[in-house]
C-alpha cells in the first residue's frame, strides 16, 4: 500500500483542485478526509462523470465540490487485512483501490491496483530467483 506522500483532498475543495492533484501526481484515486478521517473518495472516473453531467463542460470550471461528487460509502481495509482478502475484495467488486484505515477511521494508506501489480512482480521475481538457484544447484 502507499503510505508516504499520500495525496488527499477535503470535502470543501473544488473539483478543479481534485483534477489538478490527480494529474500532478499521476494517480486515479483521491481519498477525501475530514480531520484525518476518511469520509469519501473521488476518482478520475468521478471527474469524467461530472463532465458528462455538466454537458461536456469542464467540471473543474463548475462550482462543484469534492463533497458533491465523492463516493461516501467507501469500502476499506485495515493494515492487518491479509493481502489475499484485500485482493479478493478488489476483484469481486471491481474496485481500483481500497483505502487503508485504523479502527477509528483515520486514513493511513491506500492500496491500489498498481500496488498489487508491484507485489505480483516481486513474487514472480522471487520465484524466478528460486528457480534459477534450483537449476544451478542441480
Amino acid at each position: 500500500m502507499t503510505r508516504s506522500d499520500l495525496v488527499t483532498i477535503t470535502e470543501t475543495q473544488n473539483l478543479a483542485k481534485a483534477e489538478e492533484l490527480l494529474r500532478l501526481h499521476r494517480i486515479r484515486h483521491l481519498p477525501v478526509v475530514r480531520d484525518g478521517k476518511l469520509v469519501g473518495l473521488v476518482t478520475h472516473r468521478d471527474l469524467l462523470k461530472a463532465a458528462a453531467q455538466c454537458g461536456g463542460a469542464d467540471p473543474a470550471q463548475q462550482a462543484l465540490w469534492a463533497s458533491d461528487m465523492m463516493v461516501r460509502d467507501v469500502k476499506t481495509v485495515r493494515a492487518d487485512t491479509p493481502s489475499r482478502e484485500a485482493l479478493k475484495l478488489m476483484l469481486e467488486n471491481k474496485f481500483g483501490c481500497l483505502p487503508v484505515v485504523r479502527a477509528d477511521g483515520t486514513l493511513i494508506g491506500i492500496l491500489t491496483e498498481a500496488d498489487m501489480v508491484r507485489y505480483a512482480q516481486h513474487l514472480i521475481e522471487d520465484m524466478d530467483r528460486r528457480s534459477l538457484a534450483a537449476e544451478y544447484e542441480a
